[in-house]
């Protein structure tokens, strides 16, 4: 007997089978055959749903950014926290935490057979951070802890230069390759915002798990 589900439900369905796919098998081995074939549905329920594998994950994608957009949009709404504080708490909460989806799909991105998907994840996450952070960079700007005439672009660049310099998939830097490396974004965030020296000194704890 066919079971006819709710369509939020087949959808969330279908994105939960295909993340768990994607991750596991990886995101250019698998095919929309698996995805269905894992749910036991029709090739036509499939495309009511989805035009492309490429559609499914890019729902996947927005998926997990949304959540941490909620969370980093909170952070940013209330007015009893300092902008160096927002920005050193919607920077944490970037980071997956021990056990749960994100970490895992987080590893599964820097599997060679994910690179697309990686890339995808990637420029995602900057294109719908970086007008949140701006908003704490308005705010810093205002109460007087940054100095910029280029807020958003300045938080393009940093987020951009972050991204590709810190992945573990791009570049293995030793321990002390990493540090220096560090050091010198640190450098450049304060001289880009205007901030004084010492300012950015959590990013150790954001980027180096310290």
């Amino acid at each position: 007997m066919r079971i006819v589900k709710e369509h939020d439900v087949r959808r969330k369905e279908l994105l939960d089978t295909a993340e768990k796919l994607f991750t596991t098998k990886g995101y250019n081995e698998t095919t929309i055959n698996d995805i269905r074939e894992a749910i036991g549905i029709a090739k036509g329920t499939f495309y009511h749903y989805f035009k492309s594998k490429e559609e499914i994950l890019d729902a996947i994608i927005d998926r997990i950014i949304e959540q941490d957009l909620i969370r980093a949009r909170d952070i940013v709404a209330d007015p009893s926290i300092s902008p160096m504080e927002k920005l050193y708490r919607v920077l944490l909460a970037q980071r997956p935490s021990s056990g749960d989806s994100k970490e895992e799909i987080t590893q599964s991105l820097h599997e060679p057979e994910n690179a697309e998907m990686h890339l995808k994840t990637m420029i995602r996450a900057i294109e719908s951070l970086a007008p949140v952070i701006t908003e704490v960079i308005e705010q810093g700007i205002a109460s007087g802890d940054f100095h910029t005439e280029y807020p958003r672009e300045v938080v393009d660049m940093l987020l951009i230069t972050g991204q590709m310099l810190f992945d573990e998939a791009l570049f293995q830097w030793s321990p002390e390759e990493q540090l220096r490396r560090l050091q010198a974004f640190i450098q450049a965030m304060e001289l880009l915002l205007g901030a004084s020296k010492g300012s950015f000194d959590f990013m150790y704890d954001i980027l180096m798990g310290g």
